[in-house]
This record gives C-alpha cells, sequence and structure tokens, in this order.
C-alpha cells in the first residue's frame, strides 16, 4: 500500500525500496499474516510508470538467481510471476583457456529442475513493486527516505525526507540503500574494503547457437568470464539468442604500455568487430560465432565488507552490509539469505514481546548467518584471486582441482551447493519442485 500519511510510530522502518529492501518487506509481510506488525517501506525512487516494458529490448540487464533464492521468493509468494519471464540455468560449464582443467554441472544430478534463473532486472522489478502496491498491511512512501538517524534507547528517531510526517519513531530501522549508503557515513559505520585492480564489462551478446539453458563460467589470461543464458532477442524475423556477459579486465594502469593488452578501458574502446574477436578468442566456440554485442557499461570491482552489521535499533541488509565480485553471482543470493534470516527471527521476537532493536535479538540474526556470509565471501574472493592469476603453478593446481571435481561427486556436489546457494542447508529440495 502507497502512502504519504505516515503514522508516528513503526515497529520496523525498512530504508532503500529495492530488490533486497523490498524482498525483505514482502517477506516480513508474509511472516506475519497472523500478528501485527507495523512495517515503513521507504523508497528514494518515484514510483514506476504504467510504461513497463520501455527497457525491453536487447541490452536488459539482467540478475542472476540461484536455486535457493527462488525458494525464497517461493516463500514470499511471488516466484509464480517470476517464473513467468526467467531463463532457467539447466547446466554449467566451468573451464580454463587454454588448459586442460574443465567441469560441469547439471541440474539432473542435483535433482532439480534449474541450478538457478536469471531474471531481467526489469521484470524482476516490476513483480516487486506490483506486490508493494498491492499488499494491504505493508506502507511504502515513494519518493522518500532518511534524512537523518538520531539514536534512542528504544531505537530510533527518524528524520524523513519526502513524506507527509517529518519525523518517525522505529523499534528497528534496517538499511537496505546500497553500497555508497550515506546514512553508514553519518552513523560512522565504516567499510573494511579490497580492490581487485580490475572491472568488469558488462554487455549482453548474441550467438549463432542456442544456448540451451547453459551457463559459462571460464577463466582466461584476463580473469573470469561468466555468461549467462537469456530469452532470445526477436525483432521481426530475426531471432538472437542472447547471453549475458560479466568479463573481468584489469584497469588500465595495471597493464603498462602494451598496445596489446586487453585492459578493461581498451576493450570499451574497441569498434564491435574488434570487441567480439576478442572476446571470441577468450570465450571459444561453443555457442558458434559470437553475432553481435550490445551496450558495454564498466563497473569497478572490489570487495568490501561492512565492520559493523548491527547496532542498538539498527541492522544492515544487503551491499550495504557486504558487497562481493559479480562472476561468481553471488551478492543478491547472499543478501537474500540474509534478509529471510532476519525476517524470521524478527516475526519470532515479535511473537514474543521481545524487543526488536535490542542487540540481543540482532546479534542472533548476525550468529545465524555469520557461517554462510563468511564462506559466500571467501567462495567469492578465493575464485577471484585463483582464477585471475596466469602463474604456471597456479594454473597447473586449478585445472587439478576442476578435473579432480569432475571425478569426485562430494566435491562436485560442495560447489553446486554454494553455486546454487544452498550452502546453509536450509533450502531443502522438495518433490514439488524437482517436477515444476
Amino acid at each position: 500500500m502507497t502512502s504519504t500519511d505516515l503514522k508516528p510510530q513503526y515497529d520496523i522502518v525498512i530504508a532503500g525500496g529495492g530488490l533486497v529492501g523490498g524482498s525483505f518487506a514482502l517477506l516480513l509481510d508474509r511472516l506475519t499474516r497472523d500478528c501485527d506488525l507495523q512495517v515503513l517501506l521507504l523508497d528514494a525512487a518515484p514510483p514506476p510508470t504504467d510504461n513497463s516494458d520501455q527497457y525491453a529490448d536487447f541490452d536488459a540487464r539482467s540478475t542472476a538467481l540461484s536455486w535457493g533464492s527462488r525458494l525464497i521468493y517461493e516463500q514470499a509468494g511471488l516466484w509464480p510471476a517470476l517464473a513467468s519471464d526467467v531463463t532457467a540455468i539447466r547446466d554449467i560449464h566451468v573451464s580454463d583457456r587454454g588448459h586442460f582443467g574443465a567441469t560441469r554441472l547439471h541440474s539432473s544430478e542435483m535433482g532439480v529442475s534449474a541450478l538457478g534463473y536469471v531474471a531481467e532486472n526489469r521484470h524482476l522489478g516490476r513483480v516487486l513493486q506490483q506486490a508493494l502496491r498491492d499488499d494491504k498491511r505493508l506502507t511504502v512512501c515513494a519518493p522518500a527516505s532518511v534524512e537523518h538517524v538520531q539514536p534512542q534507547s528504544d531505537g530510533a528517531m527518524l528524520t524523513i525526507k519526502g513524506a507527509g510526517r517529518d519525523r518517525v519513531s522505529t523499534r528497528l530501522l534496517v538499511l537496505a540503500d546500497g553500497g555508497r549508503s550515506g546514512l553508514c557515513r553519518q552513523l560512522g559505520i565504516t567499510v573494511q574494503q579490497k580492490h581487485y585492480g580490475q572491472q568488469a564489462l558488462i554487455c549482453n551478446i548474441a550467438f549463432a547457437n542456442d544456448h540451451h539453458g547453459q551457463a559459462f563460467e571460464r577463466f582466461t589470461d584476463t580473469g573470469p568470464l561468466a555468461v549467462l543464458p537469456l530469452a532470445d532477442h526477436v525483432t521481426g524475423r530475426e531471432r538472437q539468442h542472447r547471453g549475458a556477459l560479466v568479463w573481468t579486465l584489469a584497469d588500465d594502469h595495471d597493464t603498462g604500455s602494451d598496445p596489446q593488452a586487453c585492459s578493461a578501458e581498451r576493450m570499451m574502446a574497441l569498434p564491435q568487430a574488434e570487441f567480439i574477436e576478442a572476446l571470441q578468442l577468450r570465450f571459444g566456440w561453443r555457442l558458434g560465432r559470437i553475432t553481435h554485442a550490445g551496450a558495454r557499461s564498466l563497473f569497478p570491482l572490489s570487495l568490501g565488507v561492512a565492520r559493523e552489521q548491527i547496532r542498538p535499533g539498527i541492522v544492515l541488509l544487503g551491499n550495504v552490509a557486504h558487497t562481493l565480485h559479480p562472476v561468481a553471482g553471488q551478492g543478491l543470493n547472499l543478501a537474500l539469505r540474509d534478509a529471510r534470516a532476519l525476517a524470521e527471527l524478527l516475526v519470532d521476537a515479535h511473537r514474543r514481546n521481545r524487543n526488536l532493536g535490542a542487540m540481543d535479538v540482532l546479534q542472533e540474526f548476525l550468529d545465524a548467518q555469520s557461517g554462510d556470509q563468511s564462506q559466500t565471501i571467501a567462495f567469492s574472493d578465493l575464485t577471484t584471486r585463483l582464477f585471475s592469476n596466469d602463474q604456471p603453478a597456479l594454473a597447473l593446481g586449478r585445472n587439478l582441482g576442476l578435473l579432480l571435481m569432475d571425478l569426485l561427486p562430494p566435491a562436485k556436489g560442495w560447489f553446486a551447493r554454494q553455486a546454487m546457494g544452498m550452502a546453509d542447508r536450509r533450502s531443502v529440495i522438495s518433490p514439488a519442485t524437482i517436477r515444476s
């Protein structure tokens, strides 16, 4: 329910109405049907227009959802609407360019219909926003944001910008306003950051051959390269078999004066034909010729982890808590697992009349998720460092590892569970989901 007529007090205020904040709000609502929990979601972006297909083009940006995230969206009641327009990842092919190591993950071996899914951001956002608008219990205010936070003994007093009421008190403020959170800076919450000296080149590409639901993780001389399956793009009689590319490239200043170096800035500047030639050389011919490359974008890569995820009356969710390398596709999926764990804990605490912003309550959340967070962050960081290094000894070691993984079911199963967002063992595969 969208509103600017705010109450003076809420149990929970969520600052940030993006994928993480919106998903968390809907999870809370789904879990509190039998109790009265007052939740306010503040979204700095204006409400979406009805022209929802304005970005339905070749270059539409996308997000990888793990199998575990599918189960979370089922819990939130959102999966039926999402499932209508996602592309299933049925197999993952992992290889090292120029070396013998390779492994393949198959959904059938894991007893599921898909290892994960790729959703176009416009579709994912549209489903979330529609669910928030239709919800009669949540209060959504947009455009609006928290301008100032004043911690109090029983929560926080918030100064709101863009709403009908200037000040609102809450027992718990959930910060989900992204990796460049102004509220974190205001509160003095610092981030431990590790810069990789790399950038991710993002674009959609087209192949001569159909991907048939295959995703590719390819380790090259420039660093990891991922291609995720997307729905075909059809215009008139032309059909293009699309994939979403995330290509890790070194910063320009790290490649020296070598005119042939494959740096991020130089790849951005290449004409399309030359860019496709360089990409084809590193990706290979598993899907035939690369026939088209869409608009390219660059994103600096770093690992960022907040030094504090909880304070009395405050908790961090999503990129504001941890920002990961995108090639492993773990960032949003970890955030959704955090959101589910926090929502379930807060609902239980509310039913037992505990203070939602109390440190002992929030510490339970952090203790429950610390193992999953540490393992996922380490997996993402190790993958990035190990496969961005072309030293002969490391190259031999990782290729032996890929070969052994293909031969040893326990190792392959662990890797698959990590990729599927099931490392926390909360995700149970049921016969119903296997058949779907």
